[in-house]
C-alpha cells in the first residue's frame, strides 16, 4: 500500500514487521507529502492523481514508483521509495492511516515469501520401510523355496500362499505401532525434564530426528540475541572511553555546554567548517562526537498520552505528557537507539523529532532546533546513513555520516588509528560505527538539492544515479569518533554453540538483519572462533561476477562464509551445485538480508545433500524455514509464538537446544532403533522355527503354533519388555553433555543399518533354528511336547534377548520382565489344548526348556562380552 496520509501531525507513523523480517523495532514510514499537505482527509477522493510502481516481487527492503498528481498547475511529481510503503501482515504502531493498495492477494510480499508445510517423515521411518521392503522380498523368497522342495506338485499355488501365511510373521505388523508409541514415550520424557522447562513436542513422529542433525539452521534476533543494545565504548582517536569512564565524556560536554552559554547566552555555535585546523581540546572534540551521534540517526522519541484524556488524533500532541520518564525511542534498528540513549545519558537528549526538524536539549536545558534538509537512510549497498541539517541557531549547514569501517575508510580524511581500533573493537564482539562530517555553504548544498531532486524522479536506475550524487558529497569527511554498541546474547549462547559444535553439527546463521551486525554477532557468539578466518563474499549481480567469486572462495581452506541474500539469490540461479558444495565444506556460513523464502530455500538445498537438517526460530519470518527442514524448533519470544506454534518442539530459551540434541535427541534415536530392530527380531525368529518345522516334516504347510499362542507371543508374553527398551540409555544425561563428541557417531547412522540388520537376520536364524531343533531332539512320545518346550524356550528367549539388550535397568524394565513372564506362567493353567499340564509340571519339562534356552543365548552373551572387550563403543568407555 502506497502512503497517502496518516492523522500524526509530524507526516509519518510507525509500523512493526516483526512477521515479514524478523525484527523486532518499529519502522518510520513517511507519507506522500502533497497529499500529507492536504486541509482534510476527505479532500483525497477530489484530486486526480495516479502511481506508477514496479511489478510485483519478493524483496521486502526495496521499492520503486513514482507519485503524480496531474489536477495541479504545474503537475506534481513525487519519488516513491520503501519509506512510503506499507506492507500486508505488517501492523500500524502509532496513528492512523489512509492509503492506496497496489498489490493484494498472491501479489503481497507476505505471501510471495510464504512456502506451503510438507508432511515430514523420519529418516529412521525410510529406513525401517527399506528394512520391510527386504524382508517382505524375504518371505515371498522363502515360501517359493518351501513350494520348489516340494516339487511343485498339485495345485502348488494353494501351497504357496499357505506358506506366505505361515512366514507372514516376517513382516512386522506390529512395528508401527510399537514405533509409534516409543515416540511418543520420547516425547512425553522430553516434556518432563525440568532442565528445559517449557518444551512442548508438538508432533509424535520425528523425535529421533533431533539425534542425527548435521546442520543447524538458525535465525539472529530473538533467537542468539535478545536484541537489546548496549552503548561501551567511545574512541576519539587520541583517547577512548568505555562505560566506566562515561562520566569524563558527561563532564566535558557540561564544561563545553557551559562555556559557550556563559559567553554568548546563546546556544552554542558549531565548530568552523573541516578544513587544516589547530589542534583542538578534548572537551570540544568529545561535544563534536556527541552532538554527531545525537543527530545522525533515524530515531524518533515517542510520548505515551496522558490516561483519562481524549484520543482524538488532532489533539494527541497536545495530550502528551513530554517528561523524560514517559520517553521511549523507536528506529529502524536497535543500534539507533542505543546510541540515542547513551547521548541522553551523557547530557545530550533528543526530546522531539519529525519529517523537518529535530530538537536537541543540552546539560544546561537549552533547546537545539536542527531543520533536517535531507536524510539518506542505511542500505546494504553503501553500508552508511547520512543526514544533512541545518542549525537554526547559526544557520550553518552541516553534512553527517556514520556506517561501517569499509565504507567509511575511504571518505574520510587520512588517519593512522580507524583500522587499528575497528579490529581491536570487533575482536571484543562490538558492532563499530564510524561517524564523520562535513560543513556545506548554501551554495553547495543548493547545487546538491537540484541534483538529488533529478536523481530521484527517474525510474531507471534510479538507485545508481541517487548514489552517483551523494557520493559527490562524500569526499574529504572530517572523521570525528568510532563507537562500539554490544548486542546482548541470550544466556549461554557461546557454551550451546560450543557444545553443539564439538557434537559435529554445522551452524548456518540466516537472518534478515545487516550482514555487518550478522557478521558481529557471530563473532561475539563465537558461532565463528576468534582464529578462524572469514570470506565475506563480494556482492555479484551477473553470472561473470559469481564465477569469478566463487574461484576466490574455492581457494579458501576451513574458513566461514558470509554472504548477502542478494549475491546468495544469484549464485544459486546460475552456479546452485557448486555453492552449496562449496558451503557445506566451511565450519559455519553467515547469510545477511535474506528472505523468508531463501531461509526455506537452502534449507530443501541441504536435504538434498541427504543430511539432516534442522532450523530454529522465534519470528514469523522464520517459519517457511521451520516447515521446510527436516525438524523445525520454535522459541517463544518478543516476536509472538508464530514460530513456536509452526513447529515440530517449542523451547523458551536457546540454550535449550543443546539439552534437546545432545540427550534427548541421542537417547530418542538409539531407542527407536532398538525397539524396531528387536521387534523384527521377534518375527524373525518364530518364523525360523516354522521353516524349519515344516521342512523336517517334507515341507508340510502345516502351522507349529495355533490360536492364542501366535497372538499372545506378540502380545502379553512379549510386549512389555520389548516396549521397556524405550526406558533404556547408555550414558548418564551428564555424560551425553559433558562429551557431545558420542552425538557425532549418530549421523553414521550405525545404530539402524544393513549390517546390524543383517546381524539381527542371522541371531534370529540361529535363535529359531536352536529352539526348534532342541525341541526335535528332545521329542518324546506326543507332538504336544515339542508345542510345549519349544513356545516355551522362545518366551523364556526373548525375554532374556532383551535383558541382554538393556544397558542401564529401570525398575519399570524388571517389573516388564516379571510380569510377562507371570502372564506366561499363570496362562498355562488354562492352556489345555495346547500344553499338556502334567507333563509341564515334570522335572524333564524344566531341564529341557532350560538347555534349549542356555544353548540359544549363551553363546550370544559371550559373543557380546569379547565385542565389547576387543572392540568397545565409545560410550562403554565413560561408563564406571
Amino acid at each position: 500500500m502506497i502512503f497517502l496520509r496518516t492523522s500524526e501531525k509530524a507526516g509519518s507513523c510507525f509500523i512493526r514487521t516483526d512477521q515479514l523480517d524478523g525484527e523486532t523495532d518499529w519502522k518510520l514510514k513517511a507519507a506522500v507529502s502533497c497529499t500529507q499537505r492536504l486541509p482534510a482527509m476527505a479532500d483525497l477522493f477530489s484530486i486526480r492523481a495516479y502511481v506508477c510502481a514496479q511489478k510485483p516481487q519478493m524483496d521486502i527492503h526495496s521499492f520503486e514508483g513514482t507519485f503524480t498528481r496531474e489536477d495541479s498547475d504545474p503537475p506534481v511529481h513525487e519519488s516513491l521509495s520503501i519509506e512510503n510503503t506499507l506492507w500486508a501482515s505488517a501492523v500500524v504502531a502509532s496513528g492512523t492511516v489512509l492509503g492506496v493498495v497496489i498489490y493484494t492477494g498472491q501479489e503481497t510480499r507476505s505471501v510471495m515469501n510464504t512456502s506451503h508445510p510438507k508432511n515430514k517423515v523420519g529418516l529412521l521411518d525410510l529406513e525401517l520401510n527399506q528394512l520391510t521392503k527386504a524382508l517382505f522380498v524375504a518371505l515371498v523368497v522363502l515360501s517359493l523355496v518351501m513350494v520348489a522342495l516340494q516339487g511343485f506338485v498339485g495345485p502348488w499355488y494353494r501351497s504357496l500362499f499357505r506358506f506366505l501365511l505361515l512366514f507372514s510373521y516376517i513382516i512386522p505388523i506390529s512395528l508401527r505401532v510399537n514405533l509409534d508409541m516409543g515416540k511418543a514415550a520420547c516425547g512425553w520424557m522430553i516434556m518432563r525434564d525440568q532442565s528445559i522447562p517449557g518444551t512442548v513436542v508438538r508432533t509424535s513422529t520425528i523425535p529421533e530426528e533431533l539425534g542425527r542433525l548435521v546442520y543447524l539452521l538458525t535465525d539472529k534476533t530473538g533467537t542468539l540475541t535478545q536484541n537489546e543494545m548496549v552503548f561501551k565504548r567511545l574512541h576519539l582517536g587520541a583517547v577512548s572511553y568505555s562505560t566506566d569512564s562515561m562520566d569524563e565524556v558527561q563532564g566535558h560536554l557540561r564544561q563545553a555546554y557551559a562555556q559557550a552559554s556563559a559567553g554568548g547566552g546563546t546556544p552554542p555555535r558549531k565548530a568552523a567548517p573541516s578544513g587544516p585546523r589547530v589542534r583542538r581540546s578534548v572537551g570540544s572534540r568529545v561535544q563534536e562526537a556527541v552532538r554527531a551521534i545525537a543527530l545522525c540517526h533515524n530515531v524518533t522519541p515517542v510520548y505515551e498520552a496522558r490516561p483519562g484524556l481524549s484520543r482524538d488524533p488532532e489533539q494527541a500532541e497536545a495530550d502528551q505528557d513530554l517528561s523524560d520518564q514517559n520517553r521511549s525511542y523507536q528506529a529502524s534498528s536497535p543500534d539507533e537507539v542505543a546510541l540515542v540513549r547513551w547521548t541522553e545519558s551523557v547530557g545530550l537528549t533528543l526530546v522531539s523529532r519529525d519529517l523537518g526538524s529535530m530538537q536537541l536539549r543540552t546539560p544546561g536545558g537549552h533547546i537545539l532546533t536542527f531543520c533536517v534538509l535531507q536524510l539518506f537512510p542505511f542500505t546494504s549497498e553503501t553500508k552508511r546513513m547520512g543526514i544533512i541539517v541545518r542549525d537554526e541557531a547559526t544557520a550553518e549547514i552541516t553534512f553527517y555520516v556514520k556506517g561501517a569501517d569499509v565504507a567509511m575508510a575511504p571518505i574520510v580524511q587520512y588517519n593512522d588509528w580507524l583500522d587499528e581500533e575497528c579490529g581491536n573493537m570487533a575482536r571484543e564482539g562490538l558492532r563499530t560505527l564510524v561517524v564523520a562530517k562535513r560543513t556545506l555553504t548554501e551554495e553547495q548544498y543548493q547545487d546538491f538539492e537540484s541534483r538529488y531532486t533529478q536523481a530521484r524522479l527517474s525510474l531507471h536506475d534510479r538507485a545508481l544515479k541517487v548514489a552517483a550524487v551523494v557520493e559527490s558529497l562524500e569526499r574529504e569527511m572530517e572523521l570525528l569518533c568510532l563507537t562500539g554498541v554490544e548486542d546482548q546474547l541470550q544466556a549461554d549462547v557461546r557454551p550451546t554453540l560450543e557444545l553443539l559444535r564439538n557434537a559435529g553439527i554445522k551452524i548456518w546463521m540466516l537472518t534478515g538483519d545487516k550482514l555487518e551486525t550478522a557478521t558481529c554477532i557471530a563473532k561475539s557468539s563465537h558461532l565463528v572462533s576468534r582464529t578462524q578466518d572469514t570470506h565475506v563474499f563480494r556482492p555479484v549481480t551477473t553470472r561473470g561476477e559469481a564465477h569469478l567469486e566463487l574461484n576466490a572462495f574455492r581457494r579458501k581452506q576451513d574458513c566461514a562464509l558470509v554472504i548477502s541474500g542478494d549475491s546468495l539469490e544469484v549464485c544459486l540461479r546460475y552456479y546452485e551445485h557448486e555453492l552449496v558444495e562449496l558451503a557445506c565444506q566451511c565450519p559455519a556460513v553467515v547469510c545477511g538480508r535474506c528472505s523468508p523464502t531463501q531461509k526455506a530455500h537452502i534449507a530443501g538445498l541441504l536435504q538434498r545433500t541427504g543430511r539432516r537438517t534442522c532450523a530454529i526460530g522465534d519470528g514469523g519470518n522464520d517459519v517457511s524455514m521451520i516447515q521446510a527442514a527436516d525438524c523445525g524448533i520454535g522459541i517463544e519470544g518478543k516476536e509472538g509464538r508464530q514460530a513456536s506454534l509452526a513447529a515440530d518442539f517449542s523451547i523458551r530459551q536457546f540454550r535449550h537446544i543443546g539439552r534437546l540434541l545432545v540427550v534427548h535427541g541421542r537417547s530418542s534415536y538409539k531407542r527407536s532403533a532398538a525397539l524396531g530392530q528387536f521387534v523384527m527380531h521377534r518375527g524373525l525368529v518364530i518364523s525360523t522355527m516354522q521353516a524349519v518345522f515344516s521342512s523336517v516334516f517334507y515341507f508340510a504347510s502345516v502351522p507349529l503354533y495355533q490360536g492364542f499362542l501366535m497372538v499372545g507371543y506378540a502380545t502379553v508374553y512379549t510386549m512389555f519388555p520389548v516396549f521397556s527398551l524405550v526406558l533404556d540409555r547408555d550414558v548418564e544425561p551428564d555424560v551425553a553433555l559433558l562429551y557431545p563428541e558420542l552425538y557425532k557417531d549418530l549421523t553414521k547412522g550405525r545404530s539402524l543399518s544393513y549390517k546390524t540388520f543383517l546381524t539381527w537376520v542371522l541371531v534370529s536364524i540361529y535363535q529359531g533354528g536352536t529352539l526348534m531343533l532342541g525341541a526335535l531332539l528332545l521329542f518324546e512320545s506326543e507332538f504336544v511336547h515339542v508345542v510345549a518346550i519349544s513356545f516355551t524356550a522362545l518366551v523364556l528367549t526373548e525375554l532374556l534377548m532383551v535383558a541382554l539388550t538393556v544397558r542401564t535397568w529401570h525398575w519399570l524394565m524388571a517389573g516388564a520382565e516379571l510380569l510377562s513372564l507371570g502372564c506366561y506362567v499363570a496362562s498355562l493353567a488354562f492352556l489345555n489344548e495346547y500344553f499338556d499340564v502334567a507333563f509341564i509340571t515334570t522335572a524333564a519339562f524344566l531341564w529341557k526348556v532350560s538347555a534349549i534356552t542356555l544353548v540359544s543365548c549363551l553363546p550370544l552373551y559371550v559373543l557380546k562380552l569379547l565385542k565389547r572387550r576387543l572392540s568397545p563403543p565409545s560410550y562403554s568407555k565413560l561408563r564406571p
